[in-house]
């Protein structure tokens, strides 16, 4: 298998083969989903933002969580790139791959290289999921590998699973 097309991603969805929480019409691409921002926390500072417009400071590394849920099926995975909007502003994304039989939200580490601050909008589209058939099911999916995440909410740094 390759890469999904809109198309794929609509029907996988209405068929249930994959899932995607709180989906937006606007965030589907030809060939990904965009993932919206429901939390932000800047590195150094205690709080968790979920309402409003951040200011990331200069040379401050932040993590975003999605506000959509993610449910990958057993033989397929997804990569996340950076919207070029966040990159022409001086972002640098630092993302994973998310598994096959993962579920949840994402936690998404980004880093502001400018010396200006920079404004992020709680619900404003931050990178693109591109989903991507493998060859065949996995031996042994997400949950029963490591599963360390499986299930997470919200901006999650450490293991939900211990």
């Amino acid at each position: 298998m390759g890469i999904f097309s809109d198309k794929d991603i609509v029907e996988g969805m209405m068929t249930g083969y994959l899932g995607i929480s709180d989906y937006n019409e606007r965030g589907l691409t030809p060939n990904g989903y965009d993932l919206r921002i429901a939390e932000i926390a800047v590195r150094g500072d205690d709080t968790k933002y979920t309402e409003g417009t951040v200011t990331i400071p200069p040379r401050t590394m932040f993590y975003v969580s999605t506000i959509e849920r993610v449910r990958m099926p057993a033989d397929a995975c997804a990569q996340l790139w950076l919207r070029t909007t966040w990159i022409r502003k001086g972002i640098i994304g630092a993302f994973g791959k998310i598994d096959a039989g993962f579920e949840g939200t994402l936690t998404l580490g980004a880093y502001n290289a400018t010396d200006d601050p920079v404004e992020l909008p709680i619900g404003e589209r931050f990178c693109q999921m591109v989903f991507e058939g493998l060859n065949s099911c996995s031996a042994k999916d997400y949950s029963q590998r490591s599963g360390n995440y499986q299930g997470q909410t919200g901006v999650t740094l450490e293991p939900v699973k211990k």
